[in-house]
């Protein structure tokens, strides 16, 4: 399990028609190697509104379609989750990530 990686979780609700949701590993690899027993991920959505802290992605980085990374929505993922890969996002596609971080926590 690394940084950057994406997978898809089962959101465990049987009421809602996608049970199925992709997130993207954002937690520091330290954290993500430690007997801790969650990590930090951000949401994937199919929208993309054009806001500083969404990353557009796709099929290049193992998505059925066109879809951004949503770095307001930061959620604690169990690792056990995490079990269904998808792909993963390249060094420049991660930068991107990381600049987006730094506007939605306020680091700038």
């Amino acid at each position: 399990m690394r940084r950057g990686e994406l997978y898809r979780v089962y959101k465990g609700n049987p009421h809602d028609p996608k049970k199925f949701r992709v997130f993207v590993i954002v937690s520091r690899q330290v954290l993500i190697d430690s007997r801790l027993s969650t990590v930090i991920c951000a949401p994937i959505y199919s929208s993309y509104d054009g806001l500083s802290t969404q990353v557009r992605v796709g099929i290049e980085e193992g998505l059925k379609h066109d879809s951004s990374i949503h770095c307001d929505e930061l959620v604690s993922i169990p690792k056990s989750s995490l079990s269904h890969y998808v792909g993963s996002l390249s060094p420049e596609k991660m930068q991107e990530v990381n600049d987006a971080l730094v506007v939605a926590v306020g680091l700038h």
